[in-house]
Formats: structure tokens, C-alpha cells, sequence
């Protein structure tokens, strides 16, 4: 099969794919079209059917795997299908492992690394907290590893939420070596904890969509009371180390309009902003270039709010 990561404007494609999303809309001149999200292991792919009522467009729905025949185009920086024809495909037909997308990187080898940075935590309660999410928590655990970092955008892949939670962590500890004043242990700790919520504001692949609960409350929200819950299990937890905590937590998005509750009030939720910022906007730059081998101006990006350009490697 050719896998999504492998398309440039002009291609034809006419292969299976998994249909993470389907939804009806109208045009502004009345007319029926049809949102869809084609997936596999290597990400995802827009698609438009025009004309849904046509005879080579066959009934299907979200999560079928659909054989896809079309035009692909570039729409606002971002590669589209133009879809002709689609066929529902039956068992048999495709290997599910080719349509559920994956971390790069060694998951084992991601979590000891985590692991090692909670070794690493020198305060025995917010230790001893950690230890009862990532050691003790088995059920956590496995959610936590297999978990994607975002419906779409950034790390939306198996694995994503491990791989963005280590590299947040990590920016974090080198913070801590350039800023002397910020209290290691305390910003460490929020890095590791700060998405933990995620695990159960999106379901697992391959619907990857919104739980009620992460409708209702959103991550920060959830992710401040699954910490709430495991500290009143820890006998003297200081209290203001339980509020400075959980203020990084519900502060890291940095502005209201991004969804913190709060705004950062502690040089740790500072740091713990930035290092989330840095991570999410330069992996979602990296997902946008390796998503297109063109060279040159991609066009404009709604999320950089600027036209992009990739720049040919030396």
C-alpha cells in the first residue's frame, strides 16, 4: 500500500485506509458534501466527498476501512483528497497494523527514561506520588503508554502522550540547570504529570476521539483531580506543595484563551508553560514538513498563522 506520509499534490490515490472521521455537511450553496479523516500507521489524511449520493461512492462509516479513489490536492498548506469513488472493505482485506499510527521511538525505552527522572526526585512526597501513578498504578500505566498527546495537531500517534511528556520533562531539567532558582523537584514532578489527563480526556486508537469527560472538563481540569486524589492518599503531603503542584498543572496552557484555568503565578508553571509550548509547536512544525516531500513555500498554516516554507536540506 502507499502510506499517507507518501502523497505530494498531484498524486492519484487508490488504496485502503481506515476512516477515523466522518461527518455531513452543506456547502453555503445547499449542497450535500461529506468531511472525512483517512488514517494509517504514518498519520492522517483530509478528504472531501463532493458528491456522497453519486453510484461510485458506497454506504461506510467511521472507523471502516474504505478503499479510496481520488485527487490529491493542496488546500491552505495541507494536502486534501479530492474523493471519486469508495468502496467498504472487508475483513481480510487489510492488516490492521498498517492503519494505527505509532511512535517512532521505543516505548520501553521512553518510560525507563521517565522512570530514571522520578528516581531522580528527591522529595519523598512528591516521589512517593509519582511512584503511585507510573510504579504502582498498573491500570494508569498502560493507558499512560499507549495514549496519544492530541486528537490531531501534535504527537497524535500511539505512544505520543509517553513521547511528549519525556521530551517536556527533559526541557524542564535543562531549565532547572540554567535557572537555578527554580525548585527541581517541583517542576519535574508538573512536567511528568502535567497531560496525565489525557489519558482519560481521549479514548484509545483508533477512535482517538473525545471521552464525555474530556468534553465536560478537558485535561487540565481531569488531570488536577486525578493528582487531588492520589495526594489525599499520602499521609502529610504539605498542602501548599499540593496547591503549587497542581497550580502548574492548571496553569500550563499560559492564557486563558488557550484553556488554563489560571495564568502562571510561580517561576515553576513559567517554565513548565514554555517547555509544553516549545514541545507541542515545534513537533507540530515537524509533523507539517515530514507530512509533504515538496520543497519550497507550503503555504499559509492556521496554526503558525503564517504562510510556512520547507527548506530543502543541505
Amino acid at each position: 500500500m502507499k502510506y499517507i506520509k507518501d502523497y505530494k499534490e498531484g498524486d492519484r490515490i487508490s488504496d485502503i485506509y481506515l476512516c477515523k472521521y466522518k461527518q455531513s455537511a452543506v456547502t453555503k450553496n445547499g449542497k450535500p458534501y461529506e468531511n472525512v479523516i483517512l488514517q494509517d500507521k504514518t498519520g492522517t489524511l483530509d478528504a472531501k466527498v463532493w458528491d456522497p449520493n453519486s453510484a461510485g461512492i458506497e454506504e461506510f462509516d467511521t472507523l471502516d476501512y474504505i478503499e479510496v479513489f481520488g485527487d490529491v490536492n493542496n488546500f491552505q498548506g495541507a494536502l486534501q483528497v479530492n474523493v471519486k469513488r469508495i468502496r467498504r472493505c472487508k475483513e481480510g482485506e487489510y492488516d490492521p497494523a498498517d492503519y494505527l499510527p505509532v511512535s517512532s521511538k521505543d516505548r520501553d525505552v521512553m518510560l525507563k527514561e521517565l522512570l530514571g527522572f522520578i528516581d531522580s526526585i528527591k522529595n519523598p512526597y512528591l516521589k512517593e506520588l509519582l511512584q503511585a501513578f507510573f510504579v504502582k498504578d498498573e491500570t494508569f500505566l498502560k493507558a499512560f503508554v499507549q495514549s496519544s498527546a492530541a486528537k490531531t495537531v501534535h504527537h497524535g500517534f500511539i505512544g505520543g502522550l509517553l513521547e511528549h511528556t519525556l521530551s517536556v520533562t527533559k526541557l524542564c531539567d535543562y531549565y532547572c540547570a540554567q535557572y537555578p532558582l527554580l525548585k527541581r523537584d517541583l517542576l519535574i514532578s508538573a512536567a511528568i504529570c502535567h497531560d496525565i489527563g489525557k489519558t482519560k480526556e481521549l479514548s484509545l486508537f483508533p477512535q482517538n476521539d473525545y471521552t464525555d469527560d474530556g468534553q465536560f472538563l478537558g485535561h487540565i481540569v481531569i488531570g488536577t483531580e486525578m493528582v487531588g486524589e492520589k495526594i489525599r492518599k499520602i499521609n502529610g503531603f504539605p498542602h501548599v506543595l499540593a496547591n503549587e503542584l497542581k497550580h502548574c498543572i492548571l496553569s500550563h496552557h499560559g492564557e486563558y484563551e488557550f484553556g488554563s484555568p489560571k495564568k502562571p503565578a510561580i517561576i515553576e508553571a513559567v517554565a513548565l508553560n514554555f517547555a509544553d509550548n516549545t514541545d507541542a509547536k515545534l513537533q507540530t512544525f515537524t509533523e507539517l514538513l515530514n507530512g509533504t516531500t515538496e520543497t519550497g513555500w507550503l503555504g499559509f498554516n492556521r496554526l503558525f498563522e503564517s504562510n510556512v516554507v520547507k527548506t530543502r536540506m543541505e
